[in-house]
């Protein structure tokens, strides 16, 4: 049975930073593509960033660009999201995802697999 776990969530104020991890059990996601999701309550889960197996190939949101950093060591079969600079808007619960394919995408339904997700929330 497939799991991903995130942790690292928690409370700062804007301008701090929070470290993501997520990392995966029940088979192994070395060759495949993985991602960070986030939803704010009454909103729709929109894409954050998302890597490549090998680390070299990655995505990010418009909102993400320059503050936010996605990184994988697949030996863990992890992988983690620092985020600096955070901002209110950036408040929501942020989930890992991953996919059975290769490719670098940003569509929820593109992905297999979830984790519970882990809340994160930035005051002013």
């Amino acid at each position: 049975q497939v799991q991903l776990v995130e942790s690292g969530g928690g409370s700062v104020q804007a301008g701090g930073s929070l470290r993501l991890s997520c990392v995966a059990s029940g088979r192994t996601f070395s060759s495949a593509a993985m991602g960070w999701f986030r939803q704010a309550p009454g909103k729709a889960r929109e894409f954050v960033a998302a890597i490549n197996w090998s680390g070299y190939i990655t995505a990010y949101a418009e909102s993400a660009k320059g503050r936010f950093t996605i990184s994988r060591d697949s030996r863990k079969n992890a992988m983690n999201l620092q985020m600096n600079n955070l901002k209110p808007e950036d408040t929501a619960v942020y989930y890992c995802a991953a996919r059975n394919q290769t490719g670098v995408v940003d569509v929820p339904a593109q992905y297999d697999y979830w984790g519970r997700g882990t809340q994160v929330t930035v005051s002013s």
